[in-house]
């Protein structure tokens, strides 16, 4: 079992190399869904001599530790669920729930409710169905504000969902007129 700062620090390079720059590293993703073999990226990390002794295991176990749902296997594949910044991956449309969160903080959400929720640097805008994980996509961005997204209205104007696994969605962008912020007072129970 790794230790946690240990297994943080991977998990942060696993995501650099399947979510940003797998070619700086030698490896092919595959252009659909995004992932490629275990072995492969064991063996792009074993280049790598802080990561010389790593595991099958080791992989594996990150991939079910990740507290943000990061990665997904497959058999003997792997990917990164979202995030990705390098060649589009393709996700399924779907029908979401009839609202999604989106965290952030409370210096962008004016700017959000103004020009609407754009992917920034990714490829898509990242939504969860429940409150903790865009509570922790949110709060390491400054003072946590968690914006409610009506993906019913925003589904009838043409913006298409996309599931990418474990309580995640993905859109293109989501115009203005569909977020708000989320009140907890107002709305009952935080769902979590």
């Amino acid at each position: 079992m790794l230790h946690d700062n240990v297994q943080t620090k991977l998990s942060k390079f696993m995501s650099k190399i399947l979510r940003h720059s797998p070619e700086e590293f030698g490896l092919s993703l595959d252009p659909v869904d995004g992932s490629c073999a275990i072995a492969d990226l064991l063996e792009v990390l074993r280049v790598q001599t802080k990561w010389s002794e790593i595991k099958v295991s080791d992989i594996e176990e990150v991939a079910a530790r990740c507290e943000k749902q990061r990665f997904e296997i497959n058999g003997e594949r792997i990917r990164a669920r979202y995030g990705h910044s390098h060649d589009k991956v393709s996700y399924p449309a779907a029908t979401p729930p009839n609202v999604l969160y989106h965290g952030t903080n409370v210096l962008a959400a004016p700017v959000i409710l103004k020009q609407g929720l754009r992917p920034m640097k990714r490829q898509y805008v990242h939504l969860s169905e429940g409150l903790h994980f865009a509570t922790l996509a949110g709060k390491r961005r400054g003072e946590l504000i968690i914006l409610a997204i009506d993906t019913e209205k925003a589904s009838q104007a043409g913006v298409v969902f996309y599931y990418a696994g474990n309580e995640v969605w993905l859109a293109d962008e989501v115009p203005a007129e569909f977020c708000r912020v989320y009140e907890a007072e107002k709305e009952g129970q935080l769902n979590g």
